[in-house]
């Protein structure tokens, strides 16, 4: 089986997508459309794996977003026949296959009374909640959106990807301070997490940029948090482009130190270990674009826009300095 179809579908590029839903129609062609039980049948025919159901799920969703209706029905019958009509992810699968074939507001709207009258007045079935939250972000109805979230997270507060979709949105209106508190709530939940703790300092480098009064605050723990995310994985390169974009501000415009700092309060880095973060968020972005570009096995997997992103803020930094 193709490694693309058990991926988590959270990663999934467009190009992905494209690809799957290409393969769909031979792969629901070549694999049966449910598995028996019985121990002497499996003797003559496919076995049932966990390998399957997470790849029809992948399916399912690339069809929908390249509009291929017909085999993202196909998937979601053969998904309710294992697990049955009345299963939580299923009927979360349902609306989204409703959502992806909507033709017009209208039914959109007739999609998220259906979602609400299968939550009814208890938030218990999570898939189904979160589509609802989708749906309503996608409505543009960001209000009710938060609310919902809000509600689940009331029911299940341990549910991570809930608070990250929560301070997204929280971010797509401006509220950093909202968003900050989300994110830190998912590192409570997944410490190790390097991707997120790079995440919160990218939304606390604009929120530095947004608000004079949190500058030095903010600011000073958006390079704790990129240093912890490249501590964790080494070459993270959104941790490394992160903290050289955090410490550029810094020696272009040093934070202010008070000569009668508190214990608790936001003290940056002194001028020498700032300079040192720099130095190495350089020499490691420059080390990452260069070995990405020339193809070396173990460098590849990088997103062509971030490695650009990379490029064009190191090729900044060298006309700077020419000048």
């Amino acid at each position: 089986m193709d490694r693309s179809l058990t991926r988590p579908a959270a990663e999934m590029t467009p190009e992905e997508a494209l690809k799957l839903a290409k393969l769909a129609p031979s792969i629901l062609r070549n694999n049966p459309k449910s598995f028996s039980s019985s121990p002497l049948v499996s003797l003559f025919s496919a076995s049932e794996t966990p390998e399957i159901w997470i790849a029809y799920e992948n399916l399912l969703l690339a069809c929908c977003q390249t509009g291929d209706m017909e085999s993202a029905r196909e998937c979601l019958e053969r998904l309710a026949l294992r697990f049955g009509d009345d299963n939580e992810r299923v009927l979360a699968f349902k609306g989204l296959v409703k959502e992806a074939a909507a033709d017009n507001e209208g039914e959109l709207v007739q999609i998220l009374k259906e979602y609400e009258t299968i939550l009814g007045p208890t938030t218990t079935n999570i898939p189904v909640a979160k589509r609802r939250v989708a749906l309503l972000r996608s409505m543009g109805k960001m209000s009710e959106a938060i609310e919902a979230l809000n509600g689940l997270l009331d029911y299940s507060p341990t549910d991570a990807e809930s608070w990250a979709e929560l301070a997204d949105i929280y971010l797509s209106q401006g509220l950093y301070p909202q968003a900050i508190y989300c994110l830190e709530e998912v590192l409570v939940l997944t410490p190790n997490a390097w991707n997120m703790h790079a995440r919160l300092g990218e939304v606390l480098y604009m929120g530095a940029s947004s608000s004079d009064a949190s500058r030095q605050k903010y600011l000073t723990e958006a390079v704790k948090r990129f240093s912890r995310s490249i501590e964790l994985c080494d070459d993270y390169l959104r941790g490394y482009y992160g903290l050289k974009l955090a410490t550029d501000k810094m020696l272009k415009d040093p934070p202010k130190v008070s000569m009668h700092a508190e214990p608790g309060d936001w003290i940056p880095p002194d001028t020498t270990t700032t300079e040192k973060l720099n130095e190495l968020a350089t020499k490691k972005l420059a080390e990452i674009t260069r070995r990405n570009l020339a193809g070396e096995p173990h460098w590849q997997g990088y997103k062509p826009s971030e490695i650009a992103a990379a490029r064009a803020l190191l090729e900044k930094d060298s006309a700077g300095v020419s000048r």
